[in-house]
């Protein structure tokens, strides 16, 4: 038996739950704004956590002037929106979810939200869906009639989903990045492995970078270094005192 005042508890999830905030779960992640009501669970999720919710029902909340809009359409498979005052958004119809109060009271002719006192156009009388909810449990204190059933909701197919990249760049870093001194190896190089490793030695003051072999090569830590010193200037003499 449904209460008089009762309302669904997706349709207080629509009202309630923050929208277009970081996901707790998913704060590392890019794109983790909860931009998603799950129907079933009644909480807000982010795309991230669509995996987890394939099997429910899914509405997808937009903005639309620093508010929360859902598209017509898919708000329709769940309850009437009929004299809710909708908005063309990227060829689509969008609705409110919540009031919008007026700072100054209108005056004048025209149609006017029964919650709000928002300005509407003809024939519209409500504002938002939550104008609506009200109006109708304040003189009818019923909405099941306007509850409709919704076995199926999904996102629309343009929805972008992200993947999570982490394993992925970290796959990427570990086998396909080749690190500064590192060579993958190849079957010709196997008859090289007993030569010893190249290393760079580096000169602060000239900038000269030399290649050479380790300590185990024909050439010496002196023969480096008097290859450096040969293309230095010779010794500067001294000026004979007068």
């Amino acid at each position: 038996m449904i209460m008089a005042g009762w309302k669904p508890t997706w349709l207080e999830a629509l009202n309630t739950q923050k929208f277009f905030i970081p996901c707790s779960y998913h704060e590392n992640s890019r794109k983790n704004e909860k931009n998603i009501c799950c129907i079933d669970c009644c909480t807000s999720i982010c795309p991230h956590c669509v995996s987890l919710h394939r099997t429910h029902r899914l509405l997808q909340v937009r903005r639309y002037v620093y508010h929360d809009v859902v598209r017509l359409e898919d708000l329709e498979k769940l309850i009437n929106c009929s004299n809710v005052q909708s908005y063309t958004i990227n060829s689509s119809k969008v609705v409110f979810l919540k009031k919008r109060p007026q700072n100054r009271q209108f005056k004048g002719s025209g149609n006017i939200c029964t919650s709000c006192d928002r300005c509407l156009q003809e024939p519209y009388i409500h504002c938002s869906l939550g104008c609506k909810v009200d109006y109708i449990l304040r003189y009818q204190n019923d909405l099941s009639p306007y509850l409709r059933p919704c076995k199926t909701l999904q996102l629309s197919p343009d929805f972008f989903i992200p993947h999570d990249s982490t394993d992925e760049e970290a796959y990427e870093t570990t086998h396909s990045t080749l690190i500064e001194g590192e060579e993958s190896m190849t079957s010709s190089d196997s008859d090289n492995l007993s030569m010893p490793p190249m290393e760079f030695v580096k000169k602060k003051r000239s900038g000269l970078y030399i290649c050479g072999r380790s300590a185990s090569s024909r050439f010496s830590h002196e023969d480096i270094m008097s290859s450096t010193m040969s293309k230095r200037k010779g010794t500067p003499r001294r000026s004979p005192l007068c």
